[in-house]
């Protein structure tokens, strides 16, 4: 079964084909992804990685949580389900 990491602390310079290379020495990567800005366009500064393998993603997560991509310490865990967002009210707009 599948895995997702979240991986945080990104450098501006990393992308999507640099964040896979950087996992695929640990099994299959099925996608890797850096998050932009909807606004804007900016990276955020993480991503997700979704590995095929739960037993290769744990590796993963040992190996990369704490060492260096592109020149930055990056956070590698399991990725969390996100809270379902409420700001907006009844009629649509924001507050």
């Amino acid at each position: 079964m599948s895995k997702k990491l979240f991986v945080g602390g990104l450098s501006w310079g990393t992308d999507d084909a640099s964040l896979r290379t950087a996992f695929e020495s640990f099994g299959n990567v099925s996608e890797a992804k850096v998050i932009n800005d909807r606004d804007t366009g900016r990276l955020r500064g993480f991503g997700f990685v979704t590995m095929d393998d739960e037993s290769e993603a744990d590796q993963a997560v040992s190996a990369m949580d704490g060492s260096q991509l592109d020149g930055r310490a990056i956070r590698v865990n399991e990725a969390q389900a996100r809270a379902p967002r409420n700001d907006r009210n009844d009629s649509g707009s924001r507050w």
